[in-house]
């Protein structure tokens, strides 16, 4: 009997055996529970969400009154959204980050964010857990060591292009990355919802 060898790596959320094409810029809209009880579990103040996208995380944010900045690359209808592509931005920011940047380019967007924050800050961005893999990884974790990782124990999806109606996997797991500029400890981990 013939296996269809797809059906596994399209359930675990591999893109390069997905069926479908990757949204142009990765737009991948993050379930609002992901926050819910995250301003429970980190004190954050001043935040910009910089990949704010449909404003699906920067909405729990501003009912907490976290909420900062919002931008994106491309304007999804958030409301106040900045047009301001965040790689290129060339400013200071006072305040925490909290973001799910497009996958394909979380290592910049961290890297930015760092080079942007005062001393004590935090940036935290909602990754799959795999984003601990890899030797390049390594190596960015050595000079940016995640102060805590907050793995998701139910698993939460990501919707492409913000359609949760039609985008309803839960392959993927997920989990918080929380950086603080300046850290040097050990990375500790824990779990939410």
């Amino acid at each position: 009997m013939a296996k269809n060898k797809t059906t596994f790596h399209v359930t675990m959320g591999s893109n390069q055996f997905s069926t479908h094409e990757r949204e142009e810029h990765d737009f991948y809209a993050t379930n609002p529970q992901a926050l819910e009880l995250f301003p429970l579990l980190e004190e954050l103040t001043d935040v910009w969400e910089c990949a704010v996208g449909m404003g699906h995380l920067a909405e729990v944010l501003k009912r907490n009154k976290k909420l900062a900045r919002a931008s994106d690359l491309i304007d999804r209808g958030y409301p106040n959204t900045e047009i301001i592509d965040f790689l290129e931005y060339d400013g200071q920011w006072y305040g925490d980050i909290l973001t799910n940047p497009p996958f394909r380019l979380s290592t910049q967007f961290l890297e930015k964010a760092m080079s942007i924050v005062d001393s004590g800050r935090k940036v935290c961005m909602f990754l799959p857990v795999r984003y601990v893999e890899g030797k390049a990884r390594r190596k960015l974790f050595d000079g940016y060591p995640p102060k805590v990782v907050y793995v998701s124990t139910g698993r939460l999806n990501c919707a492409k292009n913000g359609d949760f109606d039609n985008y309803q996997s839960k392959a993927v797991a997920f989990a918080w990355f929380v950086w603080e500029k300046d850290y040097e400890g050990y990375t500790t981990l824990k779990w939410f919802n």
